[in-house]
């Protein structure tokens, strides 16, 4: 019986390492994403691959916030040649090139993505509208306000009270920022936070700055003569509010970690790394 046994788990070796090893392709893992999120894949979405072909092998996978050089050279490093990206490769919303057939920046990056067969896919309208939005989960988890939500909700939330200056310091120290922007008076106490991540538009800013359910407004980014104006106006006239500025990098980023990870429950036949955006600019 001992002996059948160990014939039959020989026999099935082969199996098994050829499942491990089985080739899968970019292709293949954006249908897999396409059955694993909750909502309607849409037509009309910058969800597409940016460059390369979709057909190639995939020999290990990287997901980033931003597809940068810096992030490619990483990936390059790591055996990586499928990028998953959060936010545009080249420059603009739907990553139109028609006008950079002569910019040096385009084309040396462009040359580096040819030259070690990169696929770069992105994925950003449906990892938002899937349930739970995966990058507002992620964000979630990295600040620690899973338990201060606000009867459920994952953008009100409710901390222990705390001043303005005191919980920017605590976001330096989380997101590994030089410095963050405020508007606001730093020694103000509140307990009630929003968070809108990215860069969802002055104009939403402002209806939230308005909602009695936050005092404080954690933002990614935002046009100066909107979001600031408005800031500004309402600490001159008194009004028990502030605004904190992230960045649209670091306010978003950890949802891609998340990304990463809820990829590897799906996609097992490859590695899936995460790189993290160096950040791009100093505070003098």
């Amino acid at each position: 019986m001992k002996a059948n046994i160990s014939t039959t788990f020989l026999l099935l070796i082969p199996f098994f390492m050829h499942a491990q090893n089985r080739e899968i392709t970019p292709e293949d893992v954006v249908t897999r994403i396409k059955d694993h999120v909750t909502c309607n894949w849409s037509d009309e979405t910058v969800d597409t691959f940016k460059a390369g072909n979709p057909k190639t092998k995939i020999n290990s996978i990287t997901v980033c916030m931003f597809a940068d050089m810096q992030v490619l050279k990483k990936a390059v490093e790591l055996g990586s040649n499928f990028i998953i990206t959060h936010e545009p490769i080249f420059y603009n919303h739907l990553d139109e090139t028609g006008s950079y057939s002569n910019d040096p920046v385009f084309n040396e990056k462009m040359e580096f993505i040819k030259k070690h067969n990169l696929v770069i896919f992105r994925f950003h309208d449906h990892i938002h509208r899937t349930d739970p939005d995966g990058i507002r989960a992620g964000m979630i988890r990295k600040l620690d306000l899973e338990k201060y939500s606000d009867n459920g909700s994952r953008t009100f939330f409710h901390l222990p009270e705390q001043t303005l200056e005191d919980y920017s310091a605590e976001l330096k120290e989380k997101l590994n920022l030089e410095t963050v922007r405020i508007i606001g008076n730093p020694d103000m106490k509140f307990t009630k936070l929003a968070i809108m991540a990215g860069a969802p538009g002055g104009q939403r800013h402002i209806e939230m700055l308005g909602n009695d359910k936050m005092e404080v407004l954690l933002a990614g980014e935002a046009r100066e003569w909107e979001t600031y104006l408005y800031m500004n106006d309402a600490v001159q006239q008194g009004r028990n509010k502030a605004i904190i500025f992230i960045g649209h990098t670091k306010s978003e980023e950890a949802g891609m970690k998340y990304c990463a990870e809820w990829l590897e429950k799906f996609v097992t036949e490859v590695p899936i790394h995460f790189i993290e955006n160096q950040l791009n600019f100093k505070t003098l």
